[in-house]
């Protein structure tokens, strides 16, 4: 007795075609399950015995041989229970319909019978939409991530005993409905009026959220810098159902997905300095995206950056400008994405005060050389805005003249955007920051006076090539804001004013 069930297999975020078969033979009683299976694929013999008779069913006392096809292709995780039990049901003759045919299989089962929700669904629906698959039978827990497709058809199943009754006509199961509401405004918990003073840390990150460049922030303890960044978020355009679509993705295969379903909100990501370099970048025994790739869309902010090891920060260099991060393994090539946008802040000093004309600085000179040694020179180059910080003043402290809201900002970032996108839609970029070398001379062009200064400025700070054009990138940026199609000379020195002061520090 033969079957054949439908299943996916999960590889970085995106899946392939599984094909579960199974064969029952009248010979010694034994459960083999092949196909480069993983150690949590082999446990589904004791879940998928214990589930099948811990619903009502009789388990059949034959020779079962499960084959995960193809066979060249290494297979992890538990989503494979459902598939693996469907089929030995329909072998054994307990389905007795060929409904089963027309679905996508995948959850875990618990030794009850229930259906556990699994990581990862999201992006094997979608990749099984993509081969030409309309209907799938999922873990009910996992319902919202998946009823945001519209195209297909998603049943949101509890038990094992339930799925066999519907597949069999005995039981009615409808069709999971997509709830989320693209049009509800977000409501965020925290908002930039709440900063007080600070205007220039402000604008600059306004600029860095309409052309997603990236900023390093500098100035003493106290002043507002990591309370800046945690807002950012709040001023960053609307994500796009696309955009949101890839981060819930990254967020369902980390497990990291919440009951509401499709993530909206642009993720904000905050690691410790003792983390790992594979925390950073994603990697493991059972490769996970790491911290760049769960800002995706969204921000990396490193708080006390001279804190974080050399060796962590160097492996942001690639993604930072690739955009994606790739981790090799003897059976797969795996790609995670990673276009974030990184903030990062710092003291001017191990101690935090030096320039500060309201402390003073008890560091050396060596010891300062020290601490600002750990960044290196290709990682700042990587980082569009560089900008200085002082600490707040007591009479702005006490102040309570109402600020601009992030919404207010926000309508203006949106707006740039907007310019933006009508700008590269033959190219598919979305933001200036996305340019490339060639793309730069395609769309960025200067005036003789604008040209003269960044001239100027290239021989008197020394800037790399890089930093050249990340200048022109920001220009672009600063035009968009003030809907001028032309840059002009204020928009060129407002540009150089965020990279000026390197030579002060670096």
């Amino acid at each position: 007795m033969y079957s054949n069930i439908k299943s996916a297999v999960l590889m970085g975020i995106s899946g392939s075609e599984l094909k579960v078969e199974c064969d029952l033979a009248q010979a010694k009683i034994n459960f083999t399950i092949v196909g480069l299976a993983d150690k949590a694929i082999n446990e589904s013999r004791e879940r998928c015995t214990s589930a099948i008779v811990n619903s009502g069913y009789m388990f059949p006392q034959k020779r079962i041989t499960i084959n995960l096809s193809p066979a060249n292709i290494k297979k992890e995780g538990s989503h494979t229970d459902l598939p693996i039990a469907i089929a030995i049901l329909e072998a054994d003759g307990v389905i007795t319909t060929n409904k089963a045919n027309e679905f996508v299989f995948l959850g875990e089962l618990g030794l009850d019978g229930k259906i556990v929700a699994i990581e990862g669904v999201l992006p094997m629906v979608l990749a099984m939409r993509d081969f030409g698959h309309k209907k799938f039978i999922v873990p009910y827990y996992n319902r919202k991530e998946c009823s945001i497709i519209d195209d297909v058809e998603i049943y949101a199943v509890k038990t094992l005993k339930d799925t066999v009754d519907f597949l069999n006509g005995d039981l009615e199961i409808l069709r999971s409905k997509n709830v989320t509401n693209l049009d509800q405004e977000i409501n965020y918990p925290v908002d930039f009026s709440e900063i007080k003073s600070q205007e220039n840390l402000k604008r600059a990150l306004e600029i860095a959220a309409a052309g997603n460049h990236n900023v390093l922030i500098i100035g003493p303890p106290g002043a507002g810098k990591t309370m800046a960044a945690r807002r950012l978020p709040t001023i960053l355009p609307d994500m796009t159902l696309e955009e949101s679509i890839e981060v819930t993705k990254i967020y369902s295969v980390s497990g990291l997905l919440k009951e509401s379903g499709l993530v909206r909100t642009r993720p904000f990501r905050s690691p410790h300095h003792t983390s790992s370099s594979v925390s950073i970048v994603g990697g493991g025994r059972i490769p996970k995206p790491g911290e760049v790739s769960l800002a995706h869309n969204g921000v990396l902010f490193f708080d006390e950056l001279p804190e974080f090891s050399r060796t962590t920060l160097e492996v942001l260099r690639q993604p930072m400008e690739d955009k994606f991060v790739n981790i090799s393994r003897i059976n797969a090539q795996i790609n995670y994405p990673a276009n974030f946008m990184f903030v990062a802040s710092m003291n001017p000093c191990p101690c935090g005060y030096y320039g500060d004309p309201n402390h003073d600085c008890t560091c050396t000179q060596n010891q300062i050389d020290r601490y600002l040694s750990k960044i290196s020179n290709p990682l700042l180059d990587r980082i569009d805005i560089h900008v200085e910080v002082n600490a707040v003043r007591y009479d702005d402290l006490k102040n309570n003249k109402p600020a601009e809201t992030s919404k207010e900002i926000r309508a203006r970032v949106n707006a740039a955007r907007k310019i933006q996108i009508e700008r590269y839609k033959e190219i598919g970029i979305t933001n200036n920051g996305e340019l490339s070398s060639k793309q730069i001379k395609q769309f960025i062009r200067l005036g003789e006076d604008e040209q003269k200064i960044l001239d100027i400025a290239y021989k008197k700070y020394n800037f790399s090539a890089r930093t050249y054009n990340k200048l022109l990138k920001l220009s672009r940026t600063i035009a968009d804001l003030d809907s001028s199609e032309e840059i002009k000379t204020d928009h060129v020195l407002e540009a150089l004013r965020y990279r000026s002061f390197d030579s002060k520090y670096f």
